[in-house]
């Protein structure tokens, strides 16, 4: 288990390091590890854990009943998912949680933390209160890319997003084509197709997940 690591993601933020090592004690914290690909956690199935990508990444998808799979978004290393359903017990999973690579991810069981007032317990409801927050402004951010009706409306949208956050005319993106395609609720063929018309127009260059918005 890396600390430093934890005292740096948004879970354990203004954390001391005794807090932190009281909080995964009594939250018992689990490891485990997966390869690509592997289900993490399943949509329909209900959880008490509150999961960390320690390394590598993880994908949330979407699968409908007739098989079709579609990606939510990309976790990193340090970020947090399924807290909302660790929270509330009894509210069964939307997505399906599966290695986007081979990783390591940290389960806190969040069912020790009901009625607890400690300085940690207190800590860390706030900091959950936080990503909560910051999750919900995520998924508005995806509704204004989704909203224009041209595909060139939803990328422009999306990457220059990114640059804002970033503060970089270059980054790199998490996604892979099929991911962003996804994401942006578009075929793959047609992002493909006006990502290369965006590059022959000057707008942007790119490769692979690497991305460059050319501004004037």
């Amino acid at each position: 288990m890396n600390t430093e690591l934890l005292l740096k993601t948004a879970m354990f933020v203004n954390f001391s390091r005794e807090e932190l090592e009281t909080a995964l004690t009594e939250m018992q914290l689990r490891v485990r590890s997966y390869s690509k690909g592997a289900n993490i956690l399943s949509a329909g199935k209900m959880t008490d854990y509150l999961c960390i990508v320690a390394d590598g990444s993880v994908a949330a998808e979407s699968c409908d009943i007739w098989g079709n799979r579609m990606c939510l978004g990309i976790i990193e290393k340090g970020q947090v998912f399924s807290e909302e359903y660790a929270f509330l017990a009894d509210e069964p999973l939307m997505a399906d949680y599966c290695a986007n690579e081979d990783c390591s991810i940290l389960l806190l069981d969040m069912s020790r933390l009901t009625g607890r007032n400690e300085s940690w317990a207190v800590k860390l409801k706030d900091n959950l209160l936080r990503v909560s927050l910051e999750k919900a402004l995520r998924l508005s951010e995806r509704s204004c890319h989704t909203a224009s009706k041209s595909a060139r409306g939803r990328i422009m949208s999306y990457l220059s997003t990114v640059s804002l956050q970033t503060g970089k005319n270059e980054f790199d993106i998490p996604f892979d084509r099929q991911q962003m395609a996804d994401y942006l609720n578009l075929e793959r063929t047609a992002l493909s197709k006006e990502l290369s018309r965006m590059k022959d127009d000057g707008l942007i260059d790119y490769h692979k997940n690497h991305f460059v918005m050319n501004t004037a």
